[in-house]
C-alpha cells in the first residue's frame, strides 16, 4: 500500500492514518491484529498496537524535524546502557536489528507495553526507593555525556523561550506587562544559577514526574525519554516535590537518603529547585506555542493563546517570583 508521507505544518502527523501505522509495525516482522489505541501523547503519536497471538506493543511515530536520528539514538543507547544495569527503564525494542526505523516520513520506535500505575508520592518508602533507583539511574548518566542531545540552561528553557512567546504567542494586551515581568524574572534566575556554583550536568531522565512512572510489584519503571538531555542531576527529583515547605523537606530527605546509597549528590543543586520550576513554567508555555499548529493541541489545550490564559500566566509567574526571593531549600546535616 502506497501512502502519501507528506507533512505539512499545519498537521506534521496527517499522513499517519489507520492503514499507515499498522503497515509502519507489520514493516517489522509484527502482524496487527487491527487494534489500535491512541494514547495520551502530544509531542510525539503513540498507540498501542494488538498484536497477533502476542502482548500489544507501543508504537512512538517521533514529532518531524524535532530530533535528528542521531540524537534519538543517543537517547536510546543511554536505555541500553541502563537495562544493562538492571535498572527498570523501559527501552525501545530491537527489530531487524535497529531500534529506530524510518517509515514513510517518520522515525518510528516500538516498546513493549508495562503496566502498572502512578507512584503514590505520600508514601515515604516509595520516595526512598525512588531516591535508589534515581541515583542508580544518574551513575549511569555521569559515565557519559550527550554529543548530540541539548543542555538544559537557563537560556535554552527560559530566555530562547521568552523571545519566542513575545515574537509569536502574546497578544498586545498584555505584551508589555508579561514580558517586563519575565525579563525580571530570568534576571534573577541568571543570578540564582551562578550563585549556587558550577553544576555538573549530566544525563537525566529530564522529564521525571509521576506521568512518567509505573508503579509496579513495589518498585518504579520509568518510561519517555524522549526529553532526556544534559542537565544538574536535581532536574529529575524536584518534580516528586509537593506541598507546603516542611512536606518538601521530608520528601526530599527521603529521596536524597536513597539516591546517596548509589551516586553522591551535590546539595548545592537544591538552589536551583524553583529557578528549574521558574524554566518549566515558561518553557511550557513556550511549547504549547511552538506547537499550535498542530491540531491534536488546539483539540487538548482549548485555553491556550487567550488573554486570560496570559493573564493567568502573569499571576502564576508572580507567585514564582516571590518564591524565587525566599531562602532555597536545604537539607539538614549537609
Amino acid at each position: 500500500m502506497t501512502e502519501d508521507t507528506s507533512m505539512t505544518k499545519e498537521n506534521p502527523f496527517e499522513a499517519l492514518t489507520p492503514d499507515f501505522i499498522l503497515d509502519a509495525v507489520e514493516s517489522r516482522g509484527l502482524y496487527s491484529d487491527g487494534r489500535a489505541i491512541a494514547l495520551n501523547s502530544y509531542e510525539n503519536r503513540v498507540l498501542q498496537i494488538g498484536i497477533e497471538d502476542t502482548n500489544p506493543v507501543i508504537a512512538k511515530f517521533y514529532r518531524p524535524n524535532r530530533w535528528t536520528q542521531e540524537q534519538i539514538l543517543e537517547e536510546h543507547r543511554f536505555c541500553f546502557e541502563l537495562v544493562e544495569q538492571e535498572l527498570p527503564v523501559v527501552a525501545p525494542m530491537v527489530t531487524n536489528g535497529e531500534s529506530l526505523f524510518k517509515y514513510g516520513d517518520y522515525y518510528c520506535a516500538l516498546f513493549e507495553r508495562k503496566g502498572g500505575h502512578a507512584p503514590e508520592l505520600d508514601n515515604l518508602d516509595n520516595l526512598f526507593t525512588l531516591g535508589r533507583f534515581l541515583g542508580r539511574i544518574h551513575r549511569v548518566g555521569q559515565a557519559k555525556t550527550y554529543q548530540q542531545r541539548p543542555s538544559l540552561t537557563p537560556q535554552t528553557y527560559g530566555h530562547d523561550s521568552i523571545d519566542y512567546i513575545i515574537e509569536h504567542a502574546l497578544p498586545a494586551e498584555v505584551k508589555m506587562p508579561y514580558e517586563s515581568l519575565a525579563r525580571d524574572i530570568m534576571k534573577l534566575v541568571d543570578e540564582l544559577w551562578q550563585r549556587a556554583g558550577q553544576q555538573k550536568s549530566i544525563r537525566v531522565h529530564g522529564d521525571c514526574h509521576v506521568g512518567n512512572i509505573l508503579w509496579r510489584d513495589d518498585n518504579p519503571h520509568f518510561v519517555d525519554l524522549d526529553d532526556s538531555r544534559m542537565a544538574p542531576a536535581v532536574q529529575d527529583i524536584w518534580m516528586l516535590l509537593s506541598g507546603e515547605r516542611d512536606q518538601q523537606l521530608q520528601q526530599l530527605m527521603e529521596i536524597i537518603e536513597g539516591y546517596q546509597e548509589f551516586c553522591d549528590f551535590n546539595v548545592a543543586e537544591l538552589q536551583l529547585v524553583e529557578c528549574l520550576r521558574t524554566l518549566r513554567m515558561i518553557y511550557h508555555s513556550a511549547w504549547l506555542a511552538r506547537r499550535w499548529h498542530d491540531p491534536a493541541f488546539k483539540f487538548a489545550f482549548p485555553y491556550f493563546g487567550s488573554v486570560q490564559y496570559w493573564q493567568e500566566q502573569i499571576l502564576d509567574l508572580r507567585v514564582q517570583f516571590a518564591e524565587l526571593q525566599e531562602a532555597p531549600v536545604s537539607l539538614p546535616h549537609y
